[in-house]
C-alpha cells in the first residue's frame, strides 16, 4: 500500500506543479485570473476497526478553484482599453453563426472593419440600451445589442464621428464634429451568484454553467457591480513571488514522495532477497 500512497501523492504534486506553472505563465495575460488546487486526505477502514489502527492511504485532488481577486489596473493611451475596479465581467457574443455568449475581464478592445468593437479574439462588445440621460432601460438578455460604432450623426450626416467616451457606468457617448453627443448605450456588464462555478475558455474568457447561475445584467457602479475605467487594463492577479515560492514546495513535494517509493521498493526488494 506505500507504493499506491506515495503515488497518490506525486500525482497530486504533478497536479499542483501543473496549475502553479499555469499561473507563472499567464503572468502577463491580461484579465487572467489564477488558480489553486485544494487536496485532501485518504482513509479507509471498516467501522467496527479501531481508530488509532487506521493508517492514512495518501491524498486526493479535491478540486482546482478559480481566485477571482482584483489585479492591478496598468494606464494606457487608448479610451478602448477598459478595465473593472471591482466585481463584474463585460459580456461579449460571438461573431459566427452560434452567437455564444461569454464573459471577460480583458478590456482591450478595438475596432474591426465593420465599427464593431471587438476583443482579442473577435468577439463583439454588447450593450444594453439607455435613456437620454445615460440610464439603462432594461437588463433583458435579449434587448442586448453589438457595440458599433457610428460614422455621422444621425441628425446631420455631414457631421462625423469625433471622439468616444467610456464613463465610470460603462455608457458609451459618440461626440461628433458638429458638438451634438449621442449616448450609444451602456456596457452589458454581468455578475454571477457563484462566480468560481464559471467555466474558463481561454483568453480571460469565461462561460456561465448551472454552478455559476445565470448572468445577472446591471450597470456598473451600481449595487456590488465595479465601476469601468477607460485607458486602463487589468493585469493578472498573480504575484510572480509567491508562485515562484509555490512551485518550490511543489517540487519539494514530488521529490519526497519519489523517495518514499524508492524506499519501499528498497524494502520490498530486501524482503524478497531473505533466504529462509
Amino acid at each position: 500500500m506505500s507504493f499506491l500512497t506515495s503515488l497518490s501523492g506525486l500525482k497530486a504534486a504533478q497536479t499542483d506543479l501543473s496549475v502553479v506553472s499555469n499561473n507563472i505563465a499567464n503572468g502577463n495575460s491580461t484579465g487572467f485570473k489564477k488558480s489553486r488546487a485544494s487536496f485532501g486526505d485518504l482513509f479507509a477502514a471498516s467501522p467496527t476497526q479501531a481508530t488509532k489502527k487506521i493508517a492514512g492511504q495518501g491524498v486526493q485532488l479535491q478540486g482546482i478553484t478559480q481566485q477571482f481577486t482584483q489585479g492591478t489596473l496598468q494606464s494606457t493611451d487608448r479610451t478602448l482599453d477598459l478595465a473593472v475596479a471591482g466585481e463584474g465581467f463585460f459580456t461579449v457574443k460571438s461573431p459566427d453563426a452560434t452567437a455564444s455568449i461569454t464573459y471577460t475581464r480583458n478590456g482591450a478592445f478595438s475596432v474591426n472593419n465593420d465599427r464593431e468593437v471587438v476583443d482579442s479574439t473577435g468577439n463583439i462588445v454588447q450593450l444594453l440600451p439607455v435613456d437620454a440621460n445615460g440610464v439603462i432601460t432594461s437588463t433583458d438578455p435579449a434587448d442586448m445589442t453589438n457595440l458599433v460604432l457610428p460614422s455621422n450623426d444621425p441628425s446631420d450626416p455631414a457631421a462625423v464621428l469625433a471622439n468616444i467616451n467610456v464613463d465610470t457606468n460603462g455608457t458609451i457617448v459618440a461626440t461628433y464634429s458638429n458638438g451634438n453627443q449621442q449616448a450609444l448605450g451602456s456596457l452589458a456588464m454581468a455578475s454571477f451568484v457563484a462566480v468560481e462555478g464559471l467555466r474558463p475558455v481561454g483568453d480571460a474568457h469565461w462561460q456561465a454553467t448551472g454552478q455559476s447561475g445565470l448572468a445577472q445584467l446591471v450597470q456598473a457602479g451600481s449595487g456590488p457591480m465595479g465601476s469601468v475605467r477607460s485607458g486602463s487594463l487589468e493585469t493578472a492577479n498573480i504575484d510572480i513571488t509567491e508562485e515562484l515560492v509555490s512551485l518550490i514546495a511543489a517540487q519539494r513535494n514530488f521529490q519526497a514522495n519519489a523517495q518514499a517509493i524508492e524506499t519501499a521498493n528498497n524494502m520490498t526488494q530486501t524482503i524478497v532477497n531473505l533466504q529462509v
